[in-house]
């Protein structure tokens, strides 16, 4: 052979790898996955990420065991496709697990492909998005399987707050699998085909009798709006793509660089006059504060987080006169927007990622106070609401606050109140700041007087009316300056946008620590 044959056999081998690597388990295999109406993983990386700008990396990794009969099946990539690429223009890493390769079960080499990426998200400072699909640890390699999740694990933690990482759940996720998905910041389900579990149905019926699904276990809506779990689900593969790409959109490549700037047409000073009817006449008829969120935000656009889950609070993603900002809301619509365990927690935790990557928030505030009760109590109300308020307190982000209507007790101070460093508090002249709502404070106050009047009830009401007039408003709070401002709520749009614009360079550290002590 001469020398151009050689480098053209060389040539072709290295072709014959490659395709073989990019054929999955094979057709039938390929063909039923798409069976239960899922993508394969390099059709999902291809929609994922933007046209031509994927680069594989380790396509010609393999495993080298030889137990149990995997001396006979040794697929290139190990059920595993890796690599970086671009999408809406930004440099990420992306692992997509193959569930057509030995069931997508992660081993030492699998784990080890994974792990070489996202070393280098943290050293160059960019996103790290897993596409999981997997059926768990590969039984024949035992222990280094378990240690490969470990070597996750661990990434994932160093990771946490430096480099943002999204999961997204579009087969089974069992076992150990999901702890790597719980330390990411978001997680995104499926419905109807993936699921997140740590003990499988058979497991649970054996120990604790329980007969359920693997759905109703740990299916998409089971751990959107019970647990917490999963803070998006998608119809379909398609969707959830979508959603990671729109998410991407308002959220920076690393915790050194700003939120991205996203220019609009949307005119910052436009006036919405609908919102100064906004509020109910009735103090205790409910409304949706999601409106006013779409009448505020340019082109009425609001990427909401944890939609299902602690549905009395909103939290979420809009921009302001192009500026991404991190949305934390009371829904009065939903428990009169009352703070209970599940918002606490559900609220803190979006407000920690927006503080680890330079998002500011915006608060709208309207809140009776925390929910009573002994199941709460019992629970640990005192501890879960105590990690809002730490995740206020600690956040060093500029922080606006509108207080629409309710401000009462301590939920007033812990919604970013200027006492923990909230930076502009503006209210709406429907606020009432006060320590609780009027007929609880005359019940209090004026208890031995009522009951000794000739007419209680008429005399309950007027001690009632007199507190509205006195209390139940901004003006006592404004003179004291712990709010900054009494506005006509039509113009809130524009003095947000002056708002934030004034904070773009603000400055707030906190004291030098290794870390502090959330009550977890």
């Amino acid at each position: 052979m001469n020398n151009k044959d050689i480098i053209d056999s060389k040539i072709q081998k290295l072709r014959d790898l490659k395709y073989e690597s990019q054929q999955g388990g094979g057709q039938s295999r390929i063909d039923a996955q798409h069976a239960k109406g899922k993508l394969t993983a390099r059709e999902r990386m291809s929609l994922l990420t933007d046209k031509n700008s994927f680069r594989e990396i380790d396509a010609l990794v393999h495993h080298h065991s030889t137990q149990l009969g995997l001396d006979k099946t040794i697929p290139l990539g190990d059920g595993v496709v890796t690599g970086f690429a671009e999408i809406l223009g930004k440099k990420v890493y992306v692992f997509s697990q193959d569930f057509t390769v030995l069931g997508g079960s992660l081993a030492e080499m699998h784990g080890k492909k994974i792990c070489k990426i996202m070393d280098m998200a943290i050293k160059t400072g960019a996103p790290v998005i897993g596409l999981n699909d997997s059926g768990g640890a590969r039984v024949q390699e035992g222990v280094i399987s378990l240690g490969a999740y470990a070597e996750i694990f661990l990434r994932n933690t160093l990771a946490s707050g430096v480099v943002p990482q999204i999961s997204v759940i579009m087969g089974p996720c069992a076992g150990g699998a999901v702890y790597s998905p719980a330390i990411t910041d978001f997680i995104i389900m499926v419905d109807n085909t993936s699921y997140m579990f740590v003990t499988g149905p058979k497991v649970v019926k054996t120990v604790t009798h329980e007969d359920l699904s693997s759905e109703e276990l740990g299916g998409a809506m089971t751990h959107a709006s019970k647990s917490g779990v999963a803070h998006f689900i998608a119809k379909n593969d398609l969707e959830a793509i979508e959603i990671v790409r729109k998410l991407l959109s308002y959220i920076p490549a690393n915790n050194a660089e700003e939120p991205p700037f996203v220019p609009n047409d949307d005119p910052i000073d436009r006036i919405n006059e609908e919102l100064n009817y906004a509020i109910p006449a009735n103090p205790n008829q409910p409304y949706d504060m999601r409106d006013i969120i779409t009448k505020i935000a340019d082109l009425g656009d609001f990427l909401e987080v944890h939609k299902e889950y602690a549905q009395n609070i909103i939290v979420g993603f809009c921009r302001l006169g192009g500026r991404s900002v991190g949305v934390v809301a009371n829904q009065p619509n939903v428990l009169a927007g009352v703070l209970d365990i599940e918002a606490s927690k559900k609220a803190a935790r979006f407000i920690r990622f927006c503080d680890a990557f330079n998002i500011p928030l915006l608060t709208f505030e309207d809140v009776p106070g925390f929910l009573p009760g002994s199941d709460q109590e019992w629970r640990g109300i005192i501890t879960n609401g105590a990690k809002l308020l730490y995740a206020y307190c600690e956040a060093t982000v500029p922080k606006v606050t509108i207080i629409t209507r309710k401000a009462y007790g301590g939920a007033y101070d812990v919604m970013s109140s200027k006492h923990i460093r909230g930076d502009i508090n503006i209210a709406w002249p429907t606020a009432e700041l006060a320590v609780m709502g009027a007929k609880g404070a005359v019940e209090i106050i004026f208890k031995r007087e009522i009951e000794t009047s000739d007419d209680p009830t008429k005399r309950e009401q007027e001690l009632i009316d007199e507190y509205n007039d006195k209390f139940a408003n901004p003006y006592i709070a404004a003179s004291y300056g712990y709010i900054d401002d009494v506005i006509e709520p039509k113009y809130t749009r524009q003095r947000l946008i002056e708002a934030f614009s004034l904070l773009e360079n603000k400055v707030d550290k906190n004291p030098p620590k290794k870390h502090g002590n959330i009550p977890l």
